[in-house]
């Protein structure tokens, strides 16, 4: 098997910066912090990744707290940051930080009261 393209931590600021805006580069990783309402809230977001994750067979680290969760991505057998930590990011942001109630459908979304609020949308 051909080793995958890893790029240089320009080409992936500059990616980035045109197609993952809140994703950042750190320490040889892309990290994304996402903002939750609660303990119940982290969770959720935590096993939405994890099914993305195991889907993709790619698998990121992921740190938890009370009211956040930073996903670690980075390809170990490459030893970098390849397509495929692009590739599920943007995968993860798509699920994670959908918006219903922005779009023209039957679906709602949760309700603005804050007993409801899931993940905290910048």
């Amino acid at each position: 098997m051909a080793a995958e393209t890893t790029y240089t931590d320009a080409q992936v600021i500059t990616y980035l910066e045109a197609n993952l805006k809140d994703w950042y580069l750190q320490d040889e990783w892309i990290c994304r912090k996402i903002k939750t309402a609660n303990w119940k809230s982290t969770l959720m977001v935590i096993t939405t990744v994890g099914h993305l994750a195991e889907a993709a067979w790619h698998h990121p680290d992921i740190h938890a707290s009370y009211n956040f969760v930073l996903i670690k991505l980075k390809n170990h057998a490459a030893k970098g940051i390849t397509d495929k930590d692009f590739e599920l990011a943007a995968k993860i942001e798509d699920v994670l930080l959908w918006q219903p109630a922005k779009e023209d459908n039957a679906l709602t979304g949760t309700p603005e009261d804050p007993k409801f609020r899931y993940v905290v949308y910048e």
